[in-house]
């Protein structure tokens, strides 16, 4: 038997923030993996863009706030790229990252960090982290 799960059904704050946030595209992702197959960053992240996707669309923020995918994605647009659905999977992210940043709940402390030479980076780190400060 197969259960539709559509936003009419569950009204939901989280849902009507990501909408807000993000549009409505995430409804769309029907779990192909290819977000996650050309990630670069997967192997950093707690779980892989697909596994996000999949929680985004059932709802579970409570659960999303616990891990650290959003704040490892290097917004680097590979997923939506390779998306067949033409999902913005960045953009999800980014509004994980605004959503939580707007419960003003801090994931990264700064001044607890490591302090590394710039060079060990990847550059597609520091691109992500330029676009996610500099707002």
């Amino acid at each position: 038997m197969t259960i539709r799960f559509e936003p009419e059904d569950n009204p939901h704050p989280f849902f009507e923030q990501m909408e807000l946030l993000c549009g409505d595209d995430f409804y769309k992702c029907y779990q192909c993996g290819s977000c996650a197959s050309s990630c670069p960053m997967t192997e950093h992240m707690e779980a892989s863009p697909r596994k996000i996707m999949h929680l985004v669309r059932f709802g579970l923020g409570e659960k999303l706030a616990q891990l650290n995918t959003f704040w490892v994605c290097a917004t680097c647009l590979c997923c939506q790229v390779n998306c067949p659905r033409g999902i913005d999977v960045a953009r999800v992210m980014e509004a994980l990252r605004t959503r939580t940043l707007r419960q003003k709940k801090d994931y990264l402390e700064p001044s607890r960090q490591r302090i590394a030479p710039v060079s060990e980076y990847p550059q597609i780190a520091l691109v992500g982290a330029f676009r996610k400060l500099a707002c």
